[in-house]
């Protein structure tokens, strides 16, 4: 797991979106890489931004500035990805589970001495932010997702997916080959059309700058193969935080059924709102961070 070939700040940090909002924060068990936009009023509240697996702060690089004016916002990189550290080996299956992810951030967030008022998750992230709340760890006012990876996935994907991740992670060469193979602009192209969105020419660049590095590509491997969304699933109904679930209609990864199927899980009142966007793949955050910005800004 400890692979060299990563992301290296002084290397890559200059041109990296909203650079002079980075820090490094250490932890008990991991140096973080975070960016926070402080708002100039000290008594505002903080919005924290969870990215999905393989991603990173970049895919924040729009919405962070649209929030900012009401807001302090932080985001980080998860474990392994990006300029956050790989965890050393013994703290592999802990850090990357779900509940020691979150608690992870926790970490971070006592560190910085921050509580976040919302938390943004998109994908893996927010299932982050639900764990986060259900483990006491926070107590934000709400919780959004963002075509949230929330249950396991259906039929002979989900009996398969987590074996499959554990077999790869568990394989030294995996990482290098994907990111050689990934980083070839057609089969990059391929991989993100396959989430149904479209990115514009910065998009494309940042996640081939990050997939070309094989300690970014385990860290997600690493994330995807300690994970039991089974267990989120059966804890859902007693989530108590107000969650609002956006969608992407054309999402290719998380079905938007999904989101329903979430709100018919949980026993929130009033029932959990599901804001659909029309025609925004996996990646709508990205593609229209206004419209997201504005499910929070303005309730729509």
């Amino acid at each position: 797991m400890a692979l060299r070939n990563g992301l290296n700040w002084a290397r890559d940090g200059r041109q990296w979106p909203l650079s002079h909002l980075s820090r490094f924060v250490q932890t008990p068990r991991l140096r973080w890489h975070v960016q926070y936009a402080a708002h100039s009023d000290p008594q505002a509240p903080t919005v924290l931004l969870l990215h999905g697996t393989g991603a990173s702060t970049h895919s924040w690089r729009t919405l962070i500035p649209l929030l900012s004016a009401q807001y302090s916002v932080l985001a980080l990189d998860f474990p392994g990805h990006a300029f956050t550290a790989m965890p050393a080996p013994h703290e592999v299956a802990t850090l990357f589970s779900l509940p020691g992810m979150a608690a992870g951030v926790a970490e971070v967030l006592r560190q910085m001495q921050i509580t976040p008022h919302t938390i943004i998750g998109h994908s893996a992230g927010a299932a982050v932010a639900c764990m986060l709340s259900l483990d006491g760890h926070v107590h934000a006012e709400r919780l959004i997702s963002v075509n949230g990876a929330l249950l396991p996935l259906d039929g002979l994907a989900g009996q398969f997916f987590s074996p499959l991740a554990k077999l790869l992670a568990a394989s030294p060469w995996v990482p290098a080959l994907f990111s050689w193979r990934a980083a070839q602009p057609a089969v990059l192209k391929k991989l993100l059309d396959g989430t149904g969105s479209r990115l514009d020419a910065q998009g494309l660049a940042l996640y081939r700058q990050l997939i070309s590095h094989p300690a970014h590509g385990a860290g997600a491997l690493a994330m995807m193969a300690h994970w039991d969304l089974h267990a989120l699933q059966a804890r859902l109904p007693a989530l108590q935080t107000p969650l609002s679930l956006i969608v992407g209609t054309q999402d290719r990864i998380v079905p938007p059924s999904v989101a329903d199927r979430v709100a018919a899980l949980l026993r929130q009142q009033p029932a959990p709102a599901v804001i659909r966007l029309n025609g925004l793949g996996h990646l709508a955050h990205e593609e229209q961070a206004a419209a997201v910005a504005g499910v929070l800004l303005h309730g729509a």
